[in-house]
């Protein structure tokens, strides 16, 4: 990613372009294996006599209509493994989850669906916040309430400030070594309107005036019908990578809760640095809340307002869920989840998304997932696209193909990743995603019709992820720095 001063003294960002190059000559491994096997089919075929190459034709079509043929940007060959997984859950009956009333989930355990069913709670005797343990990705995860005004609505100064401060945050947690995924996720909420209704409390003149009945009325009717944003942050700490940290801590679980205090502590300052406002990390009840409103959001305001309900982890789980090839049904609500497959090519300013947050009747979850890279990995990741790249280029030269701007492209993106990490810079790869929440499918048609011309006023491309909806959820809805 590229920046550039103007004179109002906002920087415009250029991200890096979404790599589509193939293994040789543009095609991936699986188009390759195809082109092998229709090439051995007809070489076979030669040996056999003319009449057999009449046999091998379909095979070379089919075979050709696998590399070739695209549905919604990807080749058939790669939607073939996914397809497969696909009927492998239908018929083990792993598409749809039904919650089992009269047989409690284990202690300890989040009442999730899927691959989050394995995550496991524990809570801080100390301080009494609760922290995601994930024992087969081995990970240990926090997550804090964020607060801030308004990004937009600053002016030029402010908003490059912020942004050179988060810039700051994401740097230290890349430059830790022990970070394993940290996540922000900003979600749309109905206002349950007790805000505004206990701020009526606390300041209203309550004298029995007509004024006084007509505003106290006004509060109660105009509350629960507005829109509020929540704004979270997560940190999941790479069990294997601070091994000895937590060793020297003491070991165990206790040793590792230690040690992700102190990841939690620098993010903090870095926050705080950064003009944002967090807060310690959330107990078991805030977690729960969060929870039940992403899969039955219609209660989330009723819940909000009744401090004392809905606030058990055990029961914070969705009663039914049922996915389909484009979408997912859950308690109270149709989900549809987007990935930002493409970022924008033009120089934009730092506010570029907000015709998607912004974006007003449709409730919808945008989550950011950055997953640092060690500067070793990144380092030989790099050497490795660069030989491909250069490779490549000598292939297309000697069979006398023309070499298009989108390589080129592609080629300086990464010889600046290169001068970025030489620099000093730390490797960061980001995963947006974007779920989009209705009573309906229609609604939610219409909903996500409403995110991706918002997502396109802010110069990037959306994809609906087809065939993985339950995990793409769980990733984009749940603060929980899910692997995608």
């Amino acid at each position: 990613m590229t920046a550039h001063r103007d004179e109002a003294g906002l920087e415009p960002v250029k991200f890096s372009r979404l790599a589509k190059r193939g293994v040789l000559l543009g095609l991936s491994a699986p188009q390759l294996a195809v082109v092998a096997v229709a090439a051995a089919t007809f070489v076979a075929t030669l040996y056999l006599g003319q009449a057999a190459v009449l046999f091998a034709a379909p095979v070379v079509v089919v075979c050709a209509a696998l590399v070739w043929v695209k549905v919604a940007g990807r080749p058939l060959v790669e939607w073939m493994p996914l397809a497969s997984r696909w009927q492998a859950r239908a018929a083990t009956g792993q598409l749809e989850f039904r919650a089992r009333i009269g047989k409690p989930r284990p202690a300890g355990t989040l009442a999730l669906p899927g691959d989050a069913a394995r995550l496991r709670q524990w809570v801080d005797a100390d301080t009494g916040a609760v922290y995601v343990h994930d024992p087969h990705g081995g990970t240990l995860t926090a997550v804090l309430e964020v607060s801030h005004p308004a990004f937009i609505l600053l002016d030029p100064a402010d908003q490059t400030r912020r942004t050179t401060g988060w810039s700051r945050v994401l740097a230290t947690a890349c430059r830790s070594g022990r970070v394993a995924c940290l996540q922000v996720l900003e979600r749309t909420l109905p206002d349950s309107g007790k805000g505004l209704g206990d701020w009526w409390t606390s300041h209203g003149c309550v004298d029995g005036s007509f004024v006084s009945a007509i505003y106290a009325d006004l509060i109660r009717r105009a509350g629960p019908t507005g829109e509020r944003h929540a704004t979270t942050i997560s940190v999941a700490l790479d069990l294997s990578a601070a091994g000895r940290a937590i060793r020297v801590a003491g070991g165990g679980m206790s040793g590792t809760v230690a040690v992700l205090r102190q990841e939690v502590e620098t993010l903090t300052a870095a926050l705080r640095a950064a003009d944002l406002s967090p807060s310690d990390p959330i107990d078991p009840g805030e977690l729960a809340l969060v929870l039940r409103s992403a899969y039955d959001p219609t209660r989330a305001a009723a819940l909000e307002r009744h401090g004392g309900l809905g606030r058990e982890l055990a029961t914070a789980g969705p009663v039914s869920v049922t996915e389909a090839w484009g979408h997912l049904r859950s308690d109270s609500a149709h989900h549809a989840v987007l990935w930002i497959s493409e970022w924008p090519r033009s120089l934009v300013y730092p506010d570029f998304l907000h015709p998607v947050l912004l974006a007003s009747g449709v409730r919808r979850t945008f989550s950011l997932l950055f997953t640092p890279v060690r500067a070793d990995v990144a380092a030989r990741d790099i050497r490795r696209k660069k030989t491909e790249y250069i490779s490549d280029a000598a292939q297309r030269a000697r069979i006398g193909q023309i070499e298009d701007a989108a390589q080129s492209a592609e080629y300086a993106d990464v010889l600046q990743q290169e001068a970025d990490l030489t620099s000093g810079h730390g490797i960061l790869r980001a995963v947006g995603l974007i779920s989009v929440s209705a009573p309906s499918p229609d609604e939610l048609e219409r909903a996500v019709a409403a995110i991706e011309q918002a997502a396109i006023q802010g110069s990037c491309e959306t994809r609906r992820l087809w065939g993985q909806q339950a995990q793409a959820f769980a990733a984009a809805a749940l603060p929980l720095c899910r692997p995608t």
